[in-house]
């Protein structure tokens, strides 16, 4: 049995918990709804670290471990989350963003971005979930990345990375290549589609396979104090999808969940003097009126400074806080100090990391989990470079180059 809470886990947790919805509740009361970022963040970061569900482990424990349950977690969040975006796109509650198809780039960062997140022991959103519940490893992983992303973005790889933006393969319209003007079929049809295959392939495994056993324990002990199983997690942080959307559209971002360049901005705050900061949606520019004899005033000369997404940020320190609070309700917080060998690695990785998801324009979360849920043909092109890098570091590094090593 886990141990009891200590008094100071029930303080930190009640803390938490008062500062989150504080936020939440004075960001819809004011209309500031970058605030609202906290409260999804923290539930995002809860739900990580209940289910442990890390995109780098979900992909190496398929080929280490003959274990998908975590890849099939990450699989629930996404088709859930095509529901949600849906709905959503069918209420006018959001606008659909698929990301450009950057073929070169998504390429070249998902293989340097997979090789990345097995040396750093995670990916971006993993590492943050778990330094949050003590593991060295992911601390300094966590570190090193804002380095390899600022190298790309603004640093000696900008040139590399710069060559490859005019690389884009258009739409049939245009605009973003996605599912929905490849295969002509509504969004929201494709969805359900997605979702009814997901839901039959599940029945027809779970008739092949003996029940399991009811698990003991009221449902909210389990919920609280358990670990969760992959596909309990993907389906929460599916249904946090359309919210995180809408409460990131309100906040200036026109796009789902994402955590790669919170992490790098969080830096930006403590070592750049001017920034640019981003808190709400532009507003609107005037126009002239025809006949109207009256100047409009110019508008104003755009900030320099590198910009700086607060729902970014927030994010980024409220699933730190929620996957904290995760772990200490599950007894799962302790120190996991690593070797100085391991530590090296983990930097490595962690550069790896930034660099690959700056070059990709986005990580697990962004890319695949949103990306793959606002159906981007170069987010699937994104992740199967991704899955390449990871299983060849994998069967390597973590393998030593045998496939019977278990």
């Amino acid at each position: 049995m886990r141990q009891a809470l200590t008094h100071t886990d029930k303080a930190v947790i009640v803390l938490a918990l008062l500062a989150v919805s504080a936020c939440g509740i004075a960001g819809a009361a004011t209309e500031r709804w970058v605030l609202t970022a906290m409260p999804v963040g923290f539930l995002f970061g809860f739900f990580l670290q209940k289910g442990d569900l890390c995109g780098a482990s979900a992909m190496s424990e398929v080929l280490a471990f003959r274990d998908g349950r975590k890849l099939f977690g990450l699989w629930v969040a996404i088709v859930v989350g095509m529901l949600g975006f849906a709905l959503g796109d069918g209420l006018g509650l959001i606008t659909l963003t698929p990301k450009p198809m950057l073929w070169a780039l998504y390429v070249l960062g998902g293989v340097v971005f997979g090789a990345g997140t097995v040396l750093a022991g995670g990916c971006v959103s993993g590492c943050l979930y778990k330094a949050a519940a003590g593991n060295m490893s992911s601390v300094v992983a966590l570190l090193a990345m804002p380095a390899g992303i600022a190298a790309v973005e603004y640093g000696p790889l900008e040139p590399l990375f710069n060559a490859g933006k005019p690389l884009v393969i258009p739409g049939p319209d245009g605009k973003a290549l996605d599912l929905p003007s490849v295969l002509h079929l509504p969004f929201a049809v494709l969805a359900v589609l997605f979702a009814a295959g997901t839901a039959g392939a599940v029945f027809w495994r779970r008739r092949r396979l003996a029940p399991a056993p009811a698990p003991a324990g009221s449902w909210a002990t389990r919920f609280l104090f358990r670990p969760w199983r992959p596909w309990q997690a993907g389906l929460a942080i599916g249904l946090l999808a359309l919210p995180g959307f809408m409460s990131s559209a309100a906040s200036g971002r026109n796009y789902p969940l994402g955590v790669t360049h919170g992490v790098l901005q969080a830096q930006v705050l403590l070592t750049e003097a001017t920034v640019v900061h981003v808190t709400s949606k532009p507003a609107p520019r005037a126009t002239k009126a025809p006949g109207d004899a009256v100047a409009q005033p110019a508008a104003p000369a755009p900030a320099s400074g590198k910009k700086v997404v607060w729902w970014l940020v927030l994010v980024v320190l409220a699933v730190l806080l929620g996957s904290n609070v995760s772990a200490r309700l599950s007894g799962q917080l302790r120190l996991l100090p690593k070797p100085p060998d391991e530590t090296l690695v983990a930097i490595l990785g962690g550069f790896l990391v930034g660099a690959g998801a700056a070059f990709a324009t986005g990580c697990v979360v962004g890319n695949i989990m949103s990306g793959w849920a606002l159906m981007s043909v170069g987010m699937l092109l994104f992740g199967v470079a991704t899955l390449f890098g990871n299983w060849v570091t994998t069967f390597f590094y973590l393998m030593g180059g045998d496939l019977r090593r278990r």
